[in-house]
């Protein structure tokens, strides 16, 4: 599971990062519901947010992300325990509401409860051009063919798409997909593109992965 904690407490964020990181889930942290907006489009199957944010607070960026089509569960943590906030919360679009201060024990029922029920909705699609990728199954389809892919082609390409259109640096596939330095990966990087190419761009079709020399890859179709 890939949760986004959206929490201007930067000692409570540090804590509540380091707690979910020991469940064994990968866990990204924005102070601002600014910088969460512009990051939430790297893919995430759950949104922590505080509803105290400064600037943009929680409850509007839930509101725009709902208004934006993006349906990932949310989690909304505020201290407002009152009976109109709560509902406030669940109409624009929160899936739960945790009051603080809250027990870290609860807080881990409420996300397992949350991807139970998420797990119970129809796996997603996610589609690009003319190349649709079955998050269940974990295959690809192109030109009616459907493509096999090894784990790490498959969470390759998953970024690929989720980011389509724009350049991605050899550093943000070395920490988004393999979850590690550059310089330990650097040559696995062209040997998984390289296989995931000849798997994804058959014979009539045309290449989706472009190469930008000196700064990384674009997903998307040749200009």
């Amino acid at each position: 599971m890939r949760i986004l904690l959206v929490e201007d407490d930067l000692k409570a964020a540090r804590l509540l990062v380091n707690g979910l990181q020991e469940e064994n889930w990968h866990v990204d942290h924005c102070p601002s519901a600014e910088e969460a907006e512009q990051q939430i489009s790297q893919g995430y199957d759950l949104l922590i947010l505080d509803w105290n944010l400064p600037g943009m607070d929680g409850m509007l960026l839930c509101s725009k992300l709902r208004s934006a089509g993006v349906s990932t569960p949310v989690l909304m943590l505020t201290a407002r325990d009152a009976l109109q906030d709560k509902v406030q919360g669940l109409r624009q679009g929160a899936d739960d509401y945790l009051v603080k201060p809250y027990a870290f024990e609860e807080l881990l029922a409420r996300i397992e409860a949350l991807r139970r029920r998420a797990e119970l909705q129809p796996a997603p699609v996610l589609q690009a051009f003319d190349l649709s990728l079955h998050l269940q199954t974990h295959t690809a389809v192109r030109a009616g063919q459907e493509i096999e892919l090894t784990r790490k082609e498959f969470a390759l390409l998953e970024f690929f798409i989720r980011q389509q259109g724009q350049l991605i640096s050899r550093h943000q596939l070395a920490e988004h997909v393999w979850k590690a330095d550059l310089i330990a990966i650097d040559n696995l990087i062209d040997v998984h593109i390289k296989n995931l190419r000849k798997k994804i761009d058959l014979p009539g079709c045309e290449p989706l992965i472009q190469t930008v020399r000196g700064q990384g890859f674009v997903f998307a179709l040749p200009e």
